[in-house]
């Protein structure tokens, strides 16, 4: 039996795989980027298979596509968003820079369907593709499986990870450790004060990137190939982000100016910048996390981090902080990503960008692994650390830096020399300030009282 059919387009016959469902520029595509085995995202061709049936719906109501064919269209379209068709997408991330090969895939893949559906000859440049071209569609499913990303899990995820570490504060905060920069001793601070800074990193960077929303959600859908609206109906973009934003749930808005949306992806290299500021925040605190569980006898060891796995092949009962280390890793991808992003954002060459694929793949790659790695770092790190409370007390105990409390009263030089000497001495600073300044005991217990002096003012 064979295994391949006959398929034309523009350019001649083409041999497909026999059960394919897309035709021949699709498989034109396959057979000339075999690059790296990586694919557009699910949630790309989901959102590019909503933009097919919102312009269906559009085509329908000005009466350009027949009631039977767009409905056809449509139901053909869902299929693709209920992801019933995934591995008809096998078109290469490194492909033509406007992602045309891309949308004739969805083209032709949701022709096909149609027309079996339907009985009739739908043609996937004719029908599906109609008032439409790769350089409005790809940029705006750039935008719209974003805005989805966004609005469905990161912004979500993100209000869970702040929530988490709120009331992990809550759980903990009353607890005091010596503070620290520069990994050096300092001053103390309470747990309280130690998350309320991740959660104010946190918030920061869901503030901003909600921000970016109001432009992720100007679509250029109906400026076709270069932005002037050549083929589509005047009244087409309108009607287009109604259907959509009623089929997604999300408010979509016709671009401001079709020729800046479609010739460049300046919203969504912002975006990605503030997605780069969130990692590094993530960062931050996996590696807070890590700090503080080190050990359990030779590190700080201030926490316990929940248990998971085993943590070496060859050292019995060792247990590691996977899921701070995995945070770091992820972070570490999406600053990456923005740097790939960036420079495929300055690609534009005059009435296209031409980098068109990366960027979505690498976009998309950005939210979902920030957002997965939210709810672990949640779920299996936050919430279940327990707190050392014996480790916090002996070195706050010691900790001399609390001599810079005595300042405003013995002045800072002689208050050097006191944490200096409980420094050779390895004594606890409140025994060695009470021999070297006129100060009682009690009234060094004041002073020097940990929890106090997280209060902040002078002693």
């Amino acid at each position: 039996m064979p295994n391949t059919r006959t398929t034309k387009d523009s350019m001649g016959s083409l041999e497909v795989p026999v059960g394919a469902l897309y035709q021949a520029q699709t498989q034109r595509a396959v057979n000339n980027f075999p690059v790296s085995g990586l694919t557009l995202p699910v949630s790309f061709i989901r959102a590019l298979a909503y933009i097919k049936q919102a312009a269906a719906q559009a085509n329908k109501h000005l009466n350009h596509l027949s009631e039977e064919k767009a409905d056809a269209i449509i139901t053909a379209a869902q299929e693709v968003v209920d992801e019933k068709h995934l591995e008809q997408f096998p078109v290469d991330v490194f492909q033509t820079g406007s992602g045309t090969s891309s949308n004739m895939n969805a083209n032709e893949v949701i022709a096909t369907l149609a027309s079996q559906a339907s009985g009739l000859s739908i043609h996937a440049n004719d029908d599906v593709n109609m008032g439409q071209s790769s350089n409005d569609v790809i940029p705006t499913t750039i935008h719209v499986s974003c805005a989805t990303l966004l609005v469905y899990e990161l912004l979500p995820a993100l209000t869970h990870l702040s929530q988490s570490i709120a009331a992990k504060g809550q759980e903990v905060g009353h607890y005091v450790k010596t503070g620290r920069t520069h990994l050096m001793d300092a001053m103390p601070v309470s747990l309280a004060q130690t998350l309320s800074g991740w959660q104010a990193q946190v918030d920061h960077a869901q503030h901003h990137i909600q921000s970016q929303l109001s432009e992720i959600c100007k679509l250029s859908q109906g400026g076709t190939a270069v932005g002037t609206g050549i083929n589509a109906d005047p009244h087409f973009a309108k009607i287009f982000n109604e259907n959509l934003s009623a089929n997604l749930g999300i408010k979509f808005d016709v671009a401001d100016n079709f020729f800046f949306g479609i010739s460049s992806q300046d919203s969504v290299v912002n975006l990605s910048g503030t997605l780069k500021t969130l990692a590094v925040a993530i960062m931050k605190i996996a590696n807070d996390l890590r700090w503080m569980n080190s050990g359990p006898l030779a590190g700080l060891a201030e926490i316990e981090l929940e248990a998971l796995q085993p943590g070496s092949s060859i050292m019995p009962g060792k247990v590691n902080p996977v899921i701070p280390e995995a945070a770091a890793m992820a972070c570490a991808q999406v600053i990456g990503n923005d740097t790939t992003i960036t420079v495929a954002g300055q690609s534009g060459n005059f009435e296209l960008n031409v980098m068109l694929p990366v960027i979505a793949f690498n976009i998309i790659q950005s939210i979902e692994i920030l957002t997965n790695i939210s709810h672990l770092l949640a779920d299996k790190a936050i919430s279940s650390f327990t707190v050392n409370e014996s480790n916090l007390d002996k070195t706050l105990a010691k900790n001399p830096i609390l001599v810079t409390a005595l300042n405003p009263i013995i002045g800072y030089e002689k208050a050097a020399k006191i944490a200096k000497l409980a420094y050779k001495q390895q004594r606890p600073i409140i025994d060695v300030a009470k021999e070297h300044t006129n100060l009682t005991h009690q009234e060094l217990e004041v002073i020097l009282d940990p929890t106090k002096l997280t209060q902040g003012g002078i002693s």
